[in-house]
């Protein structure tokens, strides 16, 4: 009994070193090749969804360690920067043209308030009213105020839609730039966690096979 649990021991140490073996092999055809391998098209051209979905296809998983070649990250982080900056600039945009539709609102509603007291005043007045010195019919004058008071109405109408059309945009804008940020950081996170990982676990079988 004792004998089988020494060639279990045995074996099982036998088949690690194997597995080490075979990992150093390939870390070293991984770091040889670094500087051969141009880079692909996808990171250059493709969305940062791609982007992400060839690193995830075409980097492989050992002992649920994922290695991927130095260049390749470094490209995918400036590229998750400059969409994250982009992103920025774009809410930035959204936000100005939003603070101009609502100073727009705000001046149309003024003038909405200030035409229905030049009408509601002249209500009051005899049928016969005085405009820039020509005589005119209340009642064609009460229609006049009202097609203005109409165009005023469809303006607010228009901005209003507009306005909420923006920040509909704005709201979707800034939820995608927070995804996309938890995504990047999730990534970087784990990417520097399974490097770390991977450093000490490299450097403790090599302090294991030098007091070897």
């Amino acid at each position: 009994m004792w004998n089988l649990n020494l060639f279990e021991m045995g074996r099982k140490e036998f088949a690690f070193c194997g597995n080490l073996l075979i990992f150093i092999m390939m870390m070293s055809v991984s770091i040889r090749t670094t500087g051969q391998t141009s880079m692909p098209e996808v990171l250059s051209k493709g969305t940062l969804k791609e982007q992400l979905d060839y690193i995830n296809d075409k980097t492989r998983i050992y002992e649920e360690y994922r290695a991927i070649r130095e260049d390749l990250f470094q490209k995918i982080k400036s590229n998750s920067i400059d969409s994250l900056n982009g992103a920025k600039a774009a809410i930035a945009g959204l936000k100005g043209n939003v603070r101009a539709r609502d100073v727009k609102i705000d001046s149309l509603k003024a003038s909405l308030v200030s035409v229905k007291g030049d009408l509601d005043q002249m209500t009051k007045t005899k049928d016969s009213i005085s405009l820039l010195g020509i005589e005119i019919n209340k009642v064609a004058y009460n229609a006049l105020m009202w097609i203005i008071i109409a165009i005023l109405a469809g303006a607010l109408a228009i901005g209003f839609m507009v306005f909420k059309r923006n920040r509909i945009v704005t709201i979707h804008t800034k939820k995608d730039y927070e995804d996309l940020k938890k995504e990047f950081e999730a990534y970087r996170k784990a990417s520097r966690e399974a490097r770390e990982k991977m450093s000490m676990t490299h450097f403790n079988e090599l302090k294991k096979l030098r007091g070897a």
